[in-house]
């Protein structure tokens, strides 16, 4: 039974490949329901679309009205719009769902302009009227080039280019834009795609796929979006994910016989190859772009930390003082990590010195968070960086002092930038809500951990927040292979029956 539901207001193609056909199958197979109003049924084939017949505006308000009695929307997305009056119907509609439905839709926008097979889809005069009437009730529009040229002006012609397109979009009334890379000639042999919700910057790169069967890349894309906003997935994550669907539908569709065809609408990617590269500025997939987004000093970039020696770190407690480093460790923890807020100075260097000597004492692997230059300076096993911090910390003097480096990261997108670092491990969360930080709009959830962990083979992973040993079970099945908790243990009666029990659930997965 699906929880989120998503309706797609776009034309009919009797090809199947494309809109709503392409977009019913996209919702479907990434897990949301999904509801049609059909705007227009389409004669086409391989050829060109050969005939657009619009339908009536009454068959077009029977539709919305009978979705709007029982079954409202999480997302909309919208596809063709045949004519200027579906256009202004369209807005009114989506305006009166945001005043009165009990929570607002999230509306996707693919900007139909011109069908990838041929044949114009839209009236010339219905640009103006979408640019005035519908863009500013739009929360997300995924144009390609030729789609972002005709709305803004701006051709694609360097990355600083698509920067352009996104503030111009963005002027023009829309929460957000993803500028699609697949027909932007700056790179060959890679397709990058830059999404911008104007504060801030997402860039994404795959490496480009050669096929004629890439019909129904607009729709499916913008379906995807749709399907997994609805579900709860944050601009980001949703805008990688997607990136990944279409890379695995090209991938598949690449194999089929015969010229032109569609793209392959299958099931949630799981393959590592078919996500894509975040771009980072002095990575190596940014050097062979030649991209740069400018907001870093070149030459930051360093990759492969210190190994921990295991994919299974086991129980891994988060502490704010040494006497919890002592006690944990006499209680057989082997991983731990100390993270003092409160002190300073002296104080602090000393408490990081003691959680030093009292590791080495234990054989135990004692990071120190956020304090790397004292971890260095005074020769710790390891630090723990936040994202925030990443872009501070001086990562080639980490590396170069030996020290292990785990970094926190918060769904798909922060975990394949972080994953390019090669950091001794992940930290993924909040897997649950947590009573020590507030994670807003950042509950991964036991599902989205599962999937995390099926895209990442080689660096070992730690899950945090809000575990407890109520749900320990269902996160270590996840086979994350480390659980880090910090209230389970120092808010209980007993700790050290809390650490044996955690230390079972462990076991036995």
């Amino acid at each position: 039974m699906f929880n989120n539901r998503v309706w797609t207001i776009a034309g009919s193609d009797c090809t199947g490949g494309a809109g709503i056909q392409a977009d019913i199958k996209t919702i479907h197979n990434l897990g949301a329901e999904a509801c049609s109003v059909i705007t227009a049924v389409t004669a086409q084939n391989t050829q060109g679309v050969q005939e657009i017949n619009a339908v009536s505006d009454d068959v077009l308000m029977s539709q919305l009205k009978a979705l709007n009695s029982d079954k409202q929307a999480d997302a909309i997305k919208i596809g063709m719009l045949a004519n200027k009056r579906q256009v202004l119907l369209i807005a009114d509609w989506i305006a009166n769902t945001k005043e009165t439905w009990s929570q607002a839709p999230y509306v996707v926008y693919d900007p139909v302009a011109l069908a990838s097979s041929g044949g114009d889809l839209t009236e010339e005069d219905v640009l103006p009227t979408i640019k005035a009437k519908l863009l500013p009730l739009i929360d997300l529009i995924t144009p390609n080039a030729n789609e972002v040229q005709r709305i803004t002006g701006v051709y694609l012609i360097g990355w600083n280019s698509l920067v352009e397109a996104g503030e111009a979009m963005i002027k023009l009334g829309v929460g957000a834009v993803v500028v699609k890379g697949g027909h932007v000639d700056i790179e060959p042999n890679a397709s990058v795609d830059y999404c911008t919700d104007g504060q801030h910057h997402y860039w994404l790169s795959n490496k480009r796929i050669d096929t004629e069967h890439s019909h129904g890349t607009g729709c499916t894309f913008a379906s995807a979006m749709a399907s997994l906003i609805a579900q709860g997935y944050i601009l980001r994550d949703a805008f990688t994910i997607a990136k990944a669907y279409i890379t695995q539908g090209l991938r598949h569709s690449s194999q089929y016989d015969g010229i032109y065809g569609a793209v392959w609408q299958g099931f949630w990617p799981e393959n590592t190859h078919d996500f894509p590269r975040v771009l980072v500025n002095d990575s190596p997939t940014a050097q062979q772009l030649d991209w740069d987004d400018g907001s870093q000093p070149s030459d930051i970039f360093t990759s492969g930390f210190a190994s921990v020696g295991t994919n299974k770190l086991g129980l891994y407690p988060v502490v704010n003082n040494v006497e919890w480093i002592e006690r944990l460790l006499k209680a057989g923890i082997k991983t731990i990590q100390l993270r003092e807020k409160t002190s300073s100075g002296d104080a602090l260097k000393q408490a990081i010195l003691q959680a030093i000597a009292l590791g080495q004492q234990y054989d135990a692997r004692v990071f120190i968070n956020d304090h790397w230059q004292l971890a260095i300076e005074l020769g710790a096993y390891g630090v723990h960086l936040g994202q925030e911090d990443i872009e501070k910390a001086d990562l080639k003097a980490i590396k170069a002092a030996g020290l292990r480096l785990g970094i926190s990261t918060h769904g798909h997108y922060e975990m394949l930038k972080i994953m390019q670092y090669k950091p001794s491990y992940l930290a993924v969360g909040a897997i649950f809500p947590t009573r020590t930080k507030n994670m807003t709009g950042q509950i991964q959830g036991v599902d989205t951990l599962a999937k995390l962990v099926k895209i990442n083979a080689d660096i070992p992973m730690v899950a945090i927040g809000g575990i407890t040993l109520d749900n320990a079970n269902d996160v270590a099945a996840t086979k994350v292979g480390c659980i880090a908790v910090v209230t389970a243990l120092t808010e209980a009666d007993d700790p050290e029956a809390n650490v044996k029990a955690f230390e079972h659930i462990l076991s036995c997965h």
